[in-house]
């Protein structure tokens, strides 16, 4: 008889973790009666809420792709070009990351929608956040060469998932705030830094970066690019629901400050 295997408890919410593969959720909760941004963790067994500053989301190599010789990718470099992907649909070894707004308290006491802000990016290159639509085109959410505040709504109890790309290998900080007005007509609020390294090096290093008040002051990236390897995700054909729903939304939603 085929023996279990045994079930590894994920690492306390104390702890500083470096995930790369496997499904999380970027959300807001109330935790301890109080509007917070915290990643879900869903790599172990129970799901564990992890607060920011104890985890960077890591694109490895396997995440390695080049940009495609289509017009529409062209935001993402020079056709040919080195990129690190996290793609919108998962892929084995390749860490998924996405954002909800389904929180049961988020669910039942936000009025509508959370409001998702990108502050600012410190990091080696360009990072975007994007959706393809059920045509296979891009739909920009976040964009670091593009002037900072950026805005996007979330429907309130949503999970979505997109393209999260890198044009340099490094430690990326995202300066980012989610805002809700509350069925009670009160408005939360928080910011927070979100780690993310991609390619090669040690990621652990990325628990170094600037606090979110040190954010506010650093200067927006340059982007950068490179030669690369062939493309593997982005093509048309990401036909799933949910991710259909989102592009309608986001695209509905999207409020980037010029």
């Amino acid at each position: 008889m085929a023996i279990a295997p045994a079930v590894v408890a994920p690492a306390p919410p104390t702890a500083q973790v470096v995930i790369a593969d496997g499904h999380v959720d970027l959300g807001p909760r109330f935790v301890d009666g109080k509007w917070t941004i915290q990643l879900r963790d869903d790599t172990g067994d129970p799901v564990v809420w992890r607060p920011l500053e104890n985890v960077v989301v890591q694109a490895t190599d396997k995440a390695e792709v080049s940009v495609p010789a289509d017009p529409a990718y062209s935001f993402l470099g020079t056709a040919g070009a080195k990129v690190w992907v996290i793609p919108q649909v998962q892929q084995a070894g390749v860490v998924w990351p996405g954002w909800n707004t389904q929180d049961t308290e988020v669910a039942t006491r936000v009025d509508r929608e959370v409001t998702w802000s990108l502050n600012g990016v410190d990091g080696p290159g360009a990072f975007t956040l994007f959706l393809n639509s059920d045509f296979g085109k891009p739909a920009p959410v976040f964009d670091s060469r593009k002037p900072f505040p950026q805005e996007t709504g979330i429907d309130v109890n949503t999970h979505v998932h997109g393209n999260w790309t890198f044009s340099a290998p490094g430690t990326y900080l995202l300066d980012i705030t989610m805002t809700a007005k509350l069925t009670d007509g009160t408005t939360v609020t928080d910011r927070r830094p979100l780690r993310l390294h991609a390619g090669p090096g040690n990621p652990q290093e990325a628990f170094k970066s600037t606090t979110v008040a040190e954010a506010e002051s650093q200067p927006e990236q340059s982007t950068s690019t490179s030669t690369g390897t062939s493309w593997l995700w982005l093509g048309g054909g990401v036909v799933l629901l949910v991710v259909v729903a989102s592009v309608l939304f986001v695209v509905r939603r999207k409020k980037a400050t010029a």
